[in-house]
């Protein structure tokens, strides 16, 4: 089995205020690997401390306890940092340049060489579909579009390990279905990527794994579909059914159809049979599954 690409063990990370000359623990004790060809979900509300989980990562500031590890390395190894793509939340990129010289100033800060640069902007621009934009300053560029050029930065080394906070922001949804068909291809090729986004519909599409943070803990951890496993609720639309036999089942209408919570499936199959003996028709049964928005939601108010 591969090394993780990303590994946190442990980490703890205290803030002192100055103002009231108290603590503020913004991690407390997080566990965390992410490996080659993965995609991870970090999830969390405000303040439950991705932010400097990724800080940690990047070397930008350390952690009271623990350790932390990208491609085997210590992350206060400033190597750690050369397989490193990076895209931070509300990314600056200077008006004044255009997209193809924006990508060459980061090529050449990553070690390329000129045609490296040249043919990964190429490649990286078509893909992201603002190839017709390489010439033309970044001020006159869209939210999206900025969006899509930083993600090609953090790209044009061909990095191991993708930090990525809010990638689809502000980015249409076709943009956000190109985006998630790259990050899969990346993966595929055994990027590992660590993705950061409210868009729960994003993560839920796109990564492996997810983690969710609440007050500086992981509250939960694995894969999408293991944290929204099938309830032992079904989607029932039938004809003949009344509200006694409704009730009798525990059961409820919701836009248009049921919604039953059953014990088992010899219950679920005692309704059915209830419905025929009516002479009613069953023209749809599915199981139901909680949504990932509801899985964070429940996490995060517990």
């Amino acid at each position: 089995m591969d090394a993780p690409a990303i590994e946190v063990r442990g980490l703890r990370k205290v803030y002192r205020t100055s103002v009231t000359r108290g603590r503020i623990t913004a991690l407390d004790g997080v566990d965390l690997s992410v490996a080659p060809g993965e995609l991870f979900g970090l999830l969390g509300p405000n303040g439950a401390g991705k932010t400097t989980t990724v800080k940690i990562l990047l070397g930008l500031t350390r952690p009271t306890e623990g350790a932390a590890f990208i491609s085997g390395l210590p992350v206060n190894d400033p190597e750690s940092r050369r397989s490193v793509g990076y895209l931070p939340e509300g990314h600056k990129i200077p008006g004044y340049l255009t997209a193809r010289q924006a990508l060459s100033i980061f090529g050449r800060m990553s070690g390329l060489d000129t045609a490296t640069i040249r043919r990964r902007s190429g490649e990286l621009l078509e893909v992201l579909r603002i190839a017709q934009w390489i010439d033309v300053r970044v001020k006159k560029f869209s939210k999206g579009m900025t969006q899509r050029l930083g993600l090609a930065i953090a790209l044009i080394h061909s990095p191991k390990v993708l930090l990525l906070d809010e990638p689809t922001d502000g980015v249409d949804p076709v943009g956000r279905r190109e985006i998630r068909d790259l990050l899969m291809e990346e993966a595929k090729n055994g990027t590992a990527v660590l993705l950061n986004s409210h868009l729960l519909s994003e993560i839920e599409m796109t990564c492996d794994r997810v983690a969710v943070l609440r007050s500086g803990k992981v509250v939960a951890q694995g894969t999408v579909d293991a944290l929204t496993r099938r309830s032992a609720k079904y989607k029932v639309t039938a004809t003949a059914v009344d509200d006694a036999l409704l009730t009798q089942f525990g059961g409820e209408r919701v836009n248009g159809h049921l919604e039953l919570s059953v014990a088992d499936l010899q219950q679920l199959n005692a309704f059915i049979d209830q419905i025929r003996a009516r002479g009613g028709l069953v023209s749809e049964l599915a199981p139901l599954r909680s949504t990932l928005e509801d899985v964070f939601v429940d996490l995060v108010r517990a």
